[in-house]
């Protein structure tokens, strides 16, 4: 069985709280370790910034002195474009929950650790964290297959994890809090949006991703939404790359080839670097948003800040926050990021953007600090029953709520249109949240 072979079985595999995933993953890692291992990442100390240093120098603290919690992202390797910043993002927090009083009158203490966009790494460095480092939660991942390497690991252990990027959905566990957009927070609606008048009557749609669960499954989902809309399957056009693919001459050749004659639209759900490329070659073949729009799933501020985006103008991405939201939640969330950026000399310091999972990141780490506060201790078991029905006012504007039953976050639904400064103005969002529904019922069970 291929790892590909493996991670379409998870897909299909039916989820209980109790999770049946667990045996079945190991199986992922083990067959994933054939997949570009990297060396092994030591613990870094939470004095990093952004770089990409595995040596540890850090002295672990007293015992019952602080709250140890785990930071787990890939600082190298082609994810780093998108996760530097959540670890940077989580740093920030703890920064801002220990200035104001820590947790239970202790200071939290960050562990980080470099995966190194290595899925198997995943696994091993979450056992890592929660048998060697101690640590009381792990906020980490962006891949499903990152996460799908750490679910049958903290399961194991009975740890706990939050996990701040949108994602396929079939999946539920008692160890995880999603706190990303679930498909019909995000794809669904999406799709939606081009195929209405507003969103330019798309009748053809390329579903095109790196090759991996959640692209397929989220696309899974899609093919059948689109089917059930009367869309014919010889108007769906599908394509997977690898990732860190960067020679996309040809599949934009192909799309332009599959738009003729009918109004199509691009939905990408393509994951880190192979973005930039990706909307290079969009340039380069002269599409405009105007003539083939593209809703990007994965591609936020911050994949933008490596591109000439004045290109790019009218290209779409569909998420549950945008830096450009005016609110004084936001204005305060960004202005922090910015001074953190500052103050610890980030790479481009001066040019640092928010995104929907820092957002999410940001309110992950607050939501267990409420629920901790409330328990009164950091035992997972007491946590997570703690966990659900916590609210936040997030900096998208709205008042976020844990779902006492899934584990989910009921978010709101926005559309964003890329302007020539690397921003997007909101072109649609929801007037209220949205419950998320993991369990799509365009999948069966």
């Amino acid at each position: 069985m291929t790892s590909t072979d493996a991670l379409t079985a998870i897909q299909h595999t039916p989820t209980s709280f109790k999770s049946r995933l667990s045996l079945l993953a190991v199986a992922v890692v083990g067959s994933l370790s054939l997949i570009g291992c990297q060396k092994p990442a030591e613990t870094t100390p939470a004095t990093e910034t952004s770089e990409t240093s595995t040596e540890t120098t850090s002295t672990p603290a007293t015992d019952g002195d602080t709250i140890k919690v785990g930071i787990l992202h890939s600082l190298s390797g082609t994810m780093a474009i998108s996760e530097t910043s959540l670890k940077d993002t989580a740093l920030m927090t703890i920064d801002e929950i220990n200035a104001n009083g820590g947790v239970l009158g202790k200071k939290l203490e960050p562990v980080v650790v470099d995966p190194a966009s290595d899925w198997p790494l995943f696994a091993e460095k979450a056992r890592q964290l929660l048998t060697q480092d101690e640590v009381d939660v792990i906020f980490g991942g962006w891949t499903s297959v990152s996460r799908k390497s750490v679910l049958p690991v903290v399961e194991e252990l009975n740890g706990l994890m939050f996990y701040p990027v949108q994602y396929e959905g079939q999946e539920q566990s008692e160890n995880i809090f999603y706190t990303g957009a679930a498909p019909n927070q995000q794809a669904i609606p999406a799709v939606e949006y081009l195929m209405s008048p507003e969103g330019g009557s798309a009748e053809r749609f390329v579903l095109l991703g790196t090759d991996y669960v959640y692209p397929r499954t989220t696309n899974q989902i899609l093919r059948a939404f689109l089917k059930s809309k009367g869309v014919a399957d010889e108007d769906i056009m599908e394509e997977y790359t690898p990732f860190g693919f960067s020679n996309y001459q040809t599949i934009v050749g192909n799309v332009k080839n599959f738009a003729a004659g009918k109004k199509t639209a691009v939905i990408s759900t393509i994951n880190g670097d192979s973005n930039v490329p990706f909307y290079r070659e969009l340039a380069n073949q002269g599409i405009k948003a105007s003539d083939i729009p593209v809703m990007a799933f994965s591609v936020g501020e911050e994949e933008l800040r490596g591109i000439d985006t004045s290109l790019l103008e009218g290209h779409l991405a569909a998420w549950n926050y945008f830096m450009s939201i005016k609110n004084p939640i936001n204005n305060d969330f960004t202005k922090k990021y910015q001074q953190y950026a500052v103050d610890h000399n980030l790479p481009n310091a001066d040019k640092v953007v928010t995104n929907d999972p820092m957002e999410a990141t940001y309110v992950g780490i607050n939501l267990w600090k409420q629920a901790v506060e409330k328990a009164g201790t950091t035992d997972v078991d007491k946590v997570r029953i703690s966990m659900g029905g916590q609210t936040f006012d997030a900096p998208s504007g709205y008042t976020l709520k844990m779902d006492e039953e899934n584990h989910h976050l009921w978010k709101p639904v926005m559309i964003g249109q890329i302007r020539t400064d690397g921003q997007f103005d909101v072109i649609n969002k929801t007037p209220e949240v949205i419950r998320a529904e993991p369990w799509s019922q365009y999948i069966p069970k």
